[in-house]
């Protein structure tokens, strides 16, 4: 299996241009780098990434369609990516999260998204992770059991 390494690639998914401006942000401040931004599945099928993204932040509710979709196209197309919901609703998301490794649930602070940042940096670049999981990011089923 292949790792990652940091900095990692992010890809923004977010249709509310301020949160997706926070998220890029702290991002940054965590020494990774954001090689694309979009709010919709239309934005995101004509992105032209200078790179795979490594992680991609997706909200659930986006612009006329789903982030569900979204994370269905990324993972056709970037398979190593790790999908990682940012959803006020994360009951909206299926039982097997569609292949994601977990969701960010909204709000969040800038603490637990850099916690959250933090631990799945550890996770998909050198797995298990060595801390534990913060509350501010649950897991996929799948996920938990393979980092468990």
């Amino acid at each position: 299996m292949a790792y990652h390494v940091p900095p990692l690639n992010i890809l923004i998914v977010e249709d509310e241009a301020l949160l997706a401006m926070d998220i890029e942000a702290m991002i940054l401040d965590s020494g990774h780098c954001v090689i694309g931004e979009a709010a919709s599945l239309r934005d995101v099928l004509a992105l032209d990434l200078p790179a795979s993204p490594d992680v991609a932040f997706v909200d659930i509710q986006l612009d006329g369609s789903s982030g569900l979709d979204v994370c269905t196209l990324i993972q056709e197309r970037w398979s190593a990516t790790a999908v990682v919901f940012v959803t006020a609703n994360p009951k909206k998301i299926p039982d097997d999260f569609c292949g994601a490794h977990g969701v960010i649930p909204k709000p969040f602070s800038r603490a637990g998204l850099m916690s959250a940042m933090r631990y799945i940096e550890d996770g998909i670049c050198d797995p298990p992770p060595a801390s534990a999981q913060p509350s501010s990011f649950l897991a996929s089923p799948k996920l938990a059991r393979a980092w468990a």
